[in-house]
């Protein structure tokens, strides 16, 4: 498995994103043929974001939403970092249409599927945004750093990040954190997603004979010292003044099952952050 992450790593974004599309295509054919894909719901081979099930991934952030964020069906959303979909897809089946959705990603072939296939839905809108990222987009120079999202002050219920800041690097994730405060309204709540350092997941990557990250730094580790942006995760203590510099409240910390846990008792793979303004 280490080999086959080494020369997946090793290939460009589009390079990757080509090969899954070769690998699912007869999978993605047959559910053409037999009309067994839902309502938007991407092809397979076009998916490059998260594992596992697109369907119940979306359904569960939902969820997740309701619990957690107090999300009301006329609430204002962002979603940075919105790929292809995964969580606007249950949010379209939910917001009425005094809600509204915002997504922007720096993949442009999730951002044109999008906005291709959700013509109908009048108050949900796509950006392409044009940032560099060693993972994901190497066509562009311009940094997540110095990135000010492209919305008003006081904008939005909800800010949400999937598996974003598990691909960028400290400035980038302060710049956003510090963003996410600017377009959050009063009472607002941001739902994070990370790969957090605490005393238990460093002591299980101790112990395990193939760290998933293994190149250690004071504030942060990585997962691939070439590709810095494959994977990252933060020591919480660092996260935590980060959101507290940026004017947010750490509301609640959910550990997720990467490091060990049961997955039953987590909410998700990831840990998950909850935050207010």
């Amino acid at each position: 498995m280490s080999l086959l992450r080494s020369l997946y790593y090793r290939l460009r974004p589009k390079q990757r994103r080509l090969i899954r599309r070769w690998f699912f295509f007869p999978v993605d054919l047959l559910d053409l043929l037999f009309h067994r894909r839902m309502p938007l719901v991407p092809p397979k081979g076009k998916i490059f974001t998260g594992q596992g099930d697109f369907v119940d991934a979306g359904n569960t952030f939902l969820k997740n939403f309701l619990d957690t964020c107090n999300l009301q069906r006329h609430h204002h959303i962002l979603d940075v970092g919105c790929g292809i979909g995964r969580v606007a897809r249950p949010l379209a089946g939910f917001l009425e249409q005094g809600g509204r959705y915002e997504g922007f990603d720096i993949v442009r072939e999730g951002i044109d599927w999008c906005k291709k296939h959700y013509l109908d839905y009048s108050n949900f809108s796509f950006k392409y945004v044009p940032l560099h990222n060693d993972l994901y987009n190497l066509s562009s120079e311009l940094p997540a750093k110095a990135f000010r999202f492209p919305y008003p002050d006081q904008d939005f219920d909800l800010v949400v990040f999937t598996s974003v800041f598990t691909h960028m690097q400290p400035e980038a994730v302060k710049n956003y954190l510090d963003e996410t405060f600017r377009v959050l309204k009063p009472g607002g709540h941001c739902f994070a997603t990370f790969f957090l350092i605490t005393k238990t997941s460093e002591s299980y990557l101790d112990q395990s004979p193939n760290s998933f990250f293994p190149y250690r730094y004071d504030d942060y580790f990585l997962h691939n010292n070439r590709v810095k942006d494959a994977n990252i995760a933060y020591r919480y203590a660092y996260i935590k003044r980060m959101v507290e510099q940026s004017g947010l409240t750490v509301k609640s910390f959910h550990e997720g099952w990467w490091a060990g846990k049961n997955q039953e008792a987590c909410m998700n793979f990831q840990d998950v952050l909850i935050m207010t303004r």
